[in-house]
């Protein structure tokens, strides 16, 4: 498997978002805000974003076709991220996020559909477990409260779909652009977005400028950033349907950290998380 670039690709992007997931929080616990991350984030993106146009030979498609596709794809992903944001604040996370997680059905909805990918037998069984396995890896059970309000269902639904849009939006502008020029408008989508970011800080509360706060979250946002760079490239090589599943299990490396990291034992749904992401892992990599 490993002698297919789009199995390599996506094994990156799985691991560096697994190590991303496992140390993000260090910066939030810190006294570092999301929001501020976000920013951290976009400029992570910059050095990536030069590294790709070097491999091109700078040459930027700049017709208005793949602009526009570029800065819709960038929007898609950096804009969700702010609504996620949102999200979070009205409604609890243990639901929004084992919801959320599961955006790649639409991805693969949409590429069965518009772009007539399809898989044998065996990687759709892979698929449906994979998507069970980012459920139960992304849920965390906790005793339920009063939630106020019912936007913030509105709000996840909406990065719902716009995530999984965005990883079909990648396949289908890897068929007539270079996947160097798609990156290199995602990352000027997401700076684009800093002012909204900086917007949305809660300024009322002390924010922690020391190492554990923007310095740190710029090293592991680069992680990040590398992560969605060979994403686009996996999803020039391989198939919507299955690539973007298999990315989805990072988080079985963030547990795995967590566990030898900050010592926390999995609990039963993580732990039955795992080995559905073990199974599907050898499914999907056929």
């Amino acid at each position: 498997m490993l002698k297919q670039p789009w199995f390599r690709y996506a094994l990156v992007t799985t691991l560096f978002w697994g190590v991303w997931g496992a140390f993000i929080e260090i910066p939030e616990k810190a006294g570092f805000p999301a929001t501020l991350g976000y920013v951290a984030w976009a400029i992570s993106m910059i050095p990536c974003a030069l590294v790709a146009l070097y491999a091109l030979g700078w040459k930027l498609e700049t017709d208005l076709r793949s602009v526009g596709l570029g800065m819709l794809i960038g929007l898609l992903g950096a804009g969700g991220q702010l609504i996620l944001f949102q999200a979070l604040r009205e409604g609890p996370a243990y639901i929004v996020f084992p919801f959320i997680s599961l955006f790649p059905i639409v991805t693969i909805l949409l590429s069965t559909l518009l772009l007539r990918e399809r898989g044998n037998p065996r990687q759709w069984v892979g698929i449906a477990v994979a998507l069970a396995a980012i459920f139960f890896l992304s849920y965390s059970p906790q005793s339920t409260g009063t939630v106020a309000g019912t936007r913030w269902i509105w709000l996840a639904l909406i990065v719902f779909l716009m995530w999984g849009v965005q990883a079909y939006a990648m396949k289908f502008s890897n068929a007539s652009m270079q996947a160097e020029s798609i990156f290199f408008y995602m990352t000027v989508s997401a700076l684009v977005l800093v002012p909204v970011a900086i917007w949305m800080t809660d300024r009322t509360q002390p924010i922690y400028w020391g190492w554990k706060g923007p310095y740190l979250a710029g090293v592991v946002h680069l992680l990040n950033s590398i992560g969605a760079l060979t994403l686009v490239y996996a999803l020039r090589y391989g198939k919507a349907i299955i690539v973007v599943p298999l990315t989805g299990l990072s988080p079985i490396l963030t547990v795995i950290l967590s566990l030898i990291v900050y010592t926390v034992i999995p609990g039963p749904s993580l732990m039955f998380g795992i080995v559905l992401a073990l199974v599907a892992i050898y499914l999907l990599s056929e």
